[in-house]
């Protein structure tokens, strides 16, 4: 069971997530910056991903997330590493790393999405056909612009709101 300060995103999101984005992928590279059990990316594995870097700054879920990968049989695609989001970003960036896919979510109550994204658009961590999906509160309007990403969507599932973004056509 993942840590007490995890909450795993509904099937019912994750399939809807997944419907707006893919729902398959022809390789390519996903970031779960905040993985808890390390379900999205899991799920962007298993739809044709062909490889996953899972971080998460609780002890617990990191064990979670590796526990769930080697039931999956995707160990070998993948990296995970306890480490808080902000730092994460600052090690990736030296890697000279970009994603398809970037799944931000968050504990709601800590949010600083604004400011991740930001931090992905500076260090240009997204490729120019990537997507970030930001999970977080129904309450949380995230602005329509960050830097160069444009938000392409948003939807409300109960109390969860999902927002995706991407570059925006003059950035490209």
């Amino acid at each position: 069971m993942p840590g007490t300060g995890t909450r795993p995103t509904t099937d019912k999101v994750k399939e809807a997530v997944f419907n707006m984005i893919g729902p398959y992928f022809e390789g390519g590279t996903v970031l779960d910056l905040f993985a808890g059990s390390g379900g999205l990316g899991i799920e962007a594995l298993s739809r044709g991903m062909n490889r996953a870097i899972f971080v998460d700054r609780e002890h617990q879920a990191v064990r979670t997330v590796k526990e769930n990968l080697s039931a999956c049989n995707f160990t070998e695609q993948a990296e995970v590493y306890r480490n808080d989001a902000e730092r994460a970003l600052k090690a990736i960036t030296k890697r000279e790393v970009t994603f398809q896919l970037i799944m931000l979510d968050p504990p709601y109550k800590k949010q600083k999405l604004v400011t991740l994204l930001e931090q992905i658009h500076n260090a240009a961590l997204l490729d120019r056909q990537g997507v970030v999906v930001c999970e977080h509160g129904h309450d949380v309007v995230l602005p329509d612009r960050v830097g160069g990403f444009i938000k392409t969507r948003q939807e409300e599932y109960g109390i969860i709101a999902i927002s995706i973004y991407q570059w925006s056509a003059d950035q490209q």
